[in-house]
């Protein structure tokens, strides 16, 4: 990553940015599909107060985020979104260790996340960063790919 980033919690006030910023970087799936992915239609407003969802800024504007469910025994990574202009950058990779720093503030080792089979990318950037594939299952018109990855 280059250029000066921060990173800083959602407040309800990001809503409408969390809204837009993950309409952007999955439009691109949409084609592959046929459909939004599950994140361009998922409630934002709800999501800010149930779960913990942290914005990354570059270059001065609202760049990623990462969508976070901590649980008992495991941290859940419900969302990572990166805008377009953003990627390949070393974002995404940035908030993996990032949600690794969560889970293990909260005392957790496994963190857990899942996503479409058909974004292979996505996968290839899972098991690059130390994520294991635990099981597939059928979802709508595809299989769902559930990864996780021991910390600590």
């Amino acid at each position: 990553m280059t250029g000066a980033i921060s990173l800083r919690a959602a407040t309800d006030a990001d809503v409408g940015a969390i809204r837009a910023l993950t309409r952007e970087a999955y439009s691109k799936w949409v084609p592959l599909i046929g459909r939004e992915p599950l994140p361009m239609t998922a409630d934002y407003a709800e999501a800010v107060r149930k779960h913990r969802i942290d914005l990354l800024e570059a270059e001065g504007e609202l760049a990623a985020l990462i969508e976070m469910v901590p649980d008992a025994d495991h941290l859940l990574i419900e969302n990572i979104a990166v805008l377009p202009r953003h990627q390949g950058r070393g974002i995404g990779k940035a908030l993996l260790a990032h949600a690794e720093q969560v889970a293990a503030s909260l005392g957790v080792t496994d963190i857990r996340l899942y996503t479409n089979r058909r974004f292979v990318e996505n996968v290839q950037l899972y098991l690059r960063n130390g994520y294991a594939i635990d099981r597939e299952e059928p979802l709508k018109d595809g299989f769902l790919v559930h990864m996780s990855k021991r910390i600590g």
